[in-house]
């Protein structure tokens, strides 16, 4: 009985949670604007006060908002929020200049993914290379496009997971949703083989147990995929790339 209770209850307090997030992230309100009071929040989305307050300790958690006694609930400017959270980057993803993400991004995995892949190398045990192995085989044998990409986001996920850190542990979960957008665009270009056998590079020093080379195989892959991207949307001129870049500043 409790349990049939309680997903209900869920699914109306993460409806506000996706309402109220979303309008921050698209700057309906303003880094340090103060949301509605509560009795308000609860004519607007119908609802009671528990699941205002719930949802408001959720956003709370994202880094999003900030609620004290005396000032009420606030949004939070960009630098507070936790950009590994899936919401948040969900969230962006929707509402940000794509291209302007993806060059963030791959700042990102330039200074991180070498440093993953070197740790992977030293750290990683049987069942890690397994999975790594699996994501690969998978690559090569995919025969479509979105079988691809989660083998390669699989495949890259793997390493974060095989340095056997659990400050690194956070990034594989983030991938999912973050790297989705650049494999989506580099997934149905003809290079496949080419960063198949990259990624096998990578594999295989860490198989071997050679840090340097693995982090110098990453640096290849992430340097020919910048390369890849560029041509892509060059090609491509994909309009959803050139969205208007939003900001809270």
């Amino acid at each position: 009985m409790l349990n049939q209770m309680r997903e209900p209850l869920r699914n109306v307090h993460m409806q506000v949670v996706e309402h109220i997030g979303t309008s921050v992230v698209r700057c309906e309100v303003q880094p340090g604007e103060a949301l509605p009071s509560e009795a308000k929040l609860c004519e607007i989305f119908d609802v009671s006060r528990t699941v205002i307050r719930e949802a408001i300790r959720i956003l709370v958690g994202k880094g999003m908002v900030e609620s004290r006694a005396k000032s009420g609930t606030r949004a939070r400017a960009p630098e507070y929020w936790n950009q590994f959270d899936p919401d948040v980057l969900r969230w962006q993803l929707a509402w940000t200049d794509i291209e302007a993400y993806v060059a963030k991004l791959f700042d990102l995995r330039r200074a991180i993914e070498p440093a993953a892949a070197k740790l992977a190398a030293v750290a990683s045990r049987d069942v890690d290379k397994s999975a790594i192995r699996a994501a690969l085989e998978r690559m090569a044998s995919a025969q479509s496009t979105p079988d691809y990409v989660q083998a390669d986001i699989t495949f890259h996920k793997s390493i974060f997971i095989a340095t056997r850190n659990e400050f690194f542990w956070p990034m594989a979960q983030m991938f999912e949703v973050a790297l989705r957008p650049s494999f989506d665009i580099s997934g149905p270009g003809d290079h496949r083989d080419r960063a198949v056998a990259e990624h096998r590079e990578i594999f295989d020093a860490i198989v071997r147990g050679n840090p340097e080379a693995a982090a110098q195989a990453t640096h290849v892959l992430l340097d020919h995929t910048t390369g890849d991207l560029d041509r892509i949307r060059a090609k491509k001129q994909n309009p959803v790339l050139r969205r208007p870049l939003r900001s809270c500043r």
